[in-house]
C-alpha cells in the first residue's frame, strides 16, 4: 500500500471517527471505526502489507467485515433500498477494482530506491556494481561499505565464488567479519 493512499485511508477513518465522536449517541459507529483503524494499522505492520490488504478487499478479515457492516447499516439506515443496494453495489466494485490493481508496495519502493542509491555509491567509488569478481575483492579487502552496497545494489551473484571456490560468506568469515558474513548469507536467494 502507498503512502499517499494509506494516508488517503487514515484521514477518511479518522474524520469519520471524528464526527461519530461528536454525536454522543453514536459510539458503536466510533467503535467500529476505530476496529478498521486498526485493521489498517496491522496491515501496514504486516511482512506481506500487500497480500494483507488483499485479504482485507476480499472480505477475509472478519473483524473489518463486521465493523464495515455496522458502519453500512447504520449510515444507510434512513436510506430507501434501492439506493441501499446501489451504494452496497459501489462499494464492492471499488474493492474488486482494489483487488485487481494493486498499487506498488512501499516496501518495494523502498527497496528499489535504496538499490538504486547503492549501485550510484558503488559506481561513485568506481566499482561496477554488477561486477563479481569486484564484489569478491571488497569482501577479500574487508571493505564493510562496498561490500554491504553490492549486497543491497542486488547487481551480484552473492554466491560467486573466486576460481578456488571460496564464497563471499567464506571469505569473510575467513577474515574474522562475522558480521558481514552474517549479512551476506542472510541475503542470499532461497535455494531451490
Amino acid at each position: 500500500m502507498n503512502a499517499i493512499r494509506a494516508l488517503f485511508l487514515f484521514s477518511l477513518l479518522f474524520s469519520t471517527a471524528a464526527r461519530a465522536a461528536d454525536d454522543a449517541q453514536d459510539w458503536d459507529a466510533f467503535g467500529h471505526v476505530l476496529t478498521l483503524v486498526q485493521a489498517a494499522v496491522r496491515i501496514g505492520a504486516n511482512p506481506n502489507p500487500d497480500q494483507a490488504m488483499a485479504d482485507l478487499l476480499a472480505g477475509r478479515n472478519h473483524e473489518a467485515n463486521q465493523a464495515i457492516a455496522s458502519l453500512f447499516a447504520g449510515a444507510t439506515a434512513e436510506m430507501p433500498a434501492q439506493y441501499r443496494d446501489r451504494v452496497a453495489s459501489i462499494g464492492r466494485d471499488i474493492a474488486s477494482l482494489a483487488l485487481q490493481n494493486p498499487a506498488t508496495s512501499a516496501v518495494e519502493t523502498i527497496s528499489t530506491e535504496r538499490s538504486l542509491q547503492a549501485r550510484k555509491n558503488l559506481n561513485a567509488m568506481g566499482l561496477r556494481y554488477y561486477d563479481e569478481g569486484e564484489f569478491l575483492d571488497a569482501v577479500k579487502r574487508n571493505d564493510q561499505l562496498a561490500a554491504e552496497l553490492f549486497v543491497v545494489a542486488r547487481g551480484v551473484n552473492l554466491d560467486a565464488r573466486t576460481w578456488t571456490g571460496r564464497s563471499a560468506v567464506d571469505i569473510a568469515r575467513d577474515n574474522g567479519n562475522a558480521k558481514l558474513a552474517e549479512l551476506i548469507s542472510r541475503s542470499l536467494p532461497a535455494k531451490r
